[in-house]
């Protein structure tokens, strides 16, 4: 066990949770381990905790390494990190989310036993935060594809789990398609910008055991698009942080055209259900003309649009509701 980890902990006022983390890594059963801690210009307790604990983990031969920026959102913290890294294996987790003893070891051996892949993606147990004994679901477990080696596609139409700390790569793989290790500085979405350029060069290795603690709170970042122009706010980052990342990856033209379509139509259809949840009329024919126009519109969508667009096509489908009701009810 030579071969070190290297673990990126982005931390914004995170002074309620992040010792729970901190022991999680101490506890590991894998002992090679580097934590590169960013303080994204935390105001609460954060840097005291971090230098409380860089003499701990120096006793458990462990390193943390502590790095300070003004707030700039996680994207930047990410990108600060990866240039401390010195591992083996590159991994990153929130510092209100834990891992269990044997996550390292049982990564660090899925890579021993499939070299061919340059990321190792395990499981999660996804928690309530007032109850961390019985988790609620598993978060990897629904998705189908989960074991096709290939995620890059899957990753990119939001059907590969996306859990930060579920996932180890392998740092010279990484170097191949990031050598700068650069990570577009965002309030959110770095997980794209660290797999998708590999996913698109290597394999992926999947790990069906959860290894990772994933804690819902109510305040947690996703939780806070309560609004239509937050909600909005974050589909335009999504689409524009992936978009820069496509940028960056050496697709063919052929790929290019068929991934940037893909993305147009997946925020396009974000956009048009977030328009029919906050009823805007205008908002809802723009998206479905982007639809048309990009030979994207469905069946479903056209109903939709009706539906939500003109009252008396509302009227139409609410009676074909009731009726088809009455036949199911009738002839069940």
């Amino acid at each position: 066990m030579d071969e070190k980890i290297s673990i990126i902990l982005p931390c914004y006022n995170a002074g309620a949770t992040l010792e729970r983390c901190l022991k999680s890594v101490l506890a590991q059963t894998y002992p090679n381990i580097e934590v590169i801690a960013v303080d994204d210009g935390s105001t609460d307790h954060t840097a005291d905790i971090l230098k409380k604990y860089r003499p701990i983990f120096k006793e458990h031969r462990m390193c943390l390494r502590y790095l300070y920026e003004p707030n700039a959102g996680l994207g930047a913290a990410i990108h600060l990190g990866l240039q401390y890294v010195t591992g083996d294996y590159l991994c990153w987790s929130d510092p209100d989310d834990f891992y269990f003893p044997e996550s390292m070891e049982k990564r660090w051996l899925a890579f021993q036993a499939h070299p061919e892949c340059a990321v190792v993606s395990s499981d999660a147990f996804v928690f309530s935060f007032n109850d961390l004994h019985h988790p609620i679901k598993r978060e990897a477990a629904r998705f189908e594809h989960r074991y096709d080696p290939k995620q890059f596609e899957w990753l990119l139409t939001e059907k590969s789990h996306f859990c930060a700390g579920c996932h180890m790569i392998r740092m010279k793989d990484f170097l191949k398609v990031n050598p700068q290790k650069y990570i577009y500085p965002a309030r959110r979405g770095q997980n794209w910008q660290l797999l998708l350029p590999v996913y698109y060069c290597f394999k992926r290795y999947y790990l069906d055991e959860p290894l990772y603690a994933y804690v819902l709170y109510p305040d947690s970042m996703s939780s806070g698009d309560d609004s239509k122009e937050k909600e909005l706010q974050r589909i335009y980052e999504h689409e524009e942080i992936i978009r820069h990342t496509l940028s960056k990856i050496p697709l063919t033209k052929e790929e290019g055209r068929k991934y940037q379509k893909i993305l147009r139509l997946q925020y396009a259809r974000k956009r048009f259900f977030t328009a029919i949840d906050y009823k805007d009329r205008k908002l809802l024919k723009k998206q479905y003309l982007l639809l048309i126009r990009i030979n994207g519109k469905s069946s479903t969508d056209r109903m939709l649009y009706l539906r939500n667009r003109y009252i008396i096509w509302k009227i139409y489908y609410k009676l074909k509701d009731r009726w088809k009701e009455c036949i199911c009810t009738k002839y069940p």
